[in-house]
């Protein structure tokens, strides 16, 4: 009777990036180095968010947290096409959602109740995408039957955009 092998993650290559058992090489094609397992932009993000981390763990301690003016500070830094999108959607949420506190989250405008990010912005310009994105977390209720979506594509702010906006993030907010 064969024993059960078990293989780890660094038995699976030879050490010069080709696979022992025969498998194409999955290795991320971006500008990283070989073997990382993250982009750039990835990793900036993850910074970010240890940064914002240490600055709120700092603010609680002080009582000088400002959560909001950093989400404006982070719009401001947008490029004009993202810039411009996110404070239509951040004056959106916060009429909608004044609950929902402004606060950024892996540098992106975000809005938290409890603690916990109910909804995001992410500008096109942060993973280098072709639009930007306005996404719900988990905590969101947008629960819709089996299956919904979770995040959407923003290219532009029409009367429509908004409107569709208003009805998500006040469902998201337990408010519609």
């Amino acid at each position: 009777m064969d024993e059960p092998t078990t293989a780890t993650t660094h038995d699976a290559t030879s050490g010069d990036g080709a696979r022992k058992d025969g498998a194409p090489d999955e290795s991320p094609t971006d500008d990283s180095p070989r073997g990382a397992a993250f982009t750039a932009d990835e990793r900036a993000a993850m910074k970010e968010r240890a940064k914002e981390v240490k600055a709120e763990r700092r603010g609680k301690a002080s009582g000088k947290a400002d959560p909001e003016a950093d989400l404006l500070a982070k719009i401001a830094e947008l490029p004009e096409a993202d810039r411009m999108l996110a404070e239509r959607v951040h004056a959106i949420v916060t009429e909608v959602a004044p609950q929902l506190t402004p606060r950024t989250w892996y540098g992106m405008p975000a809005y938290a109740e409890g603690g916990k990010v109910v909804c995001f912005f992410q500008a096109a310009a942060k993973f280098s995408s072709r639009y930007a994105t306005l996404g719900f977390n988990d905590v969101a209720r947008l629960d819709d039957g089996a299956m919904w979506p979770t995040a959407f594509a923003v290219v532009e702010l029409g009367p429509a955009e908004e409107a569709r906006i208003r009805e998500l993030v006040a469902r998201a907010a337990g408010e519609g």
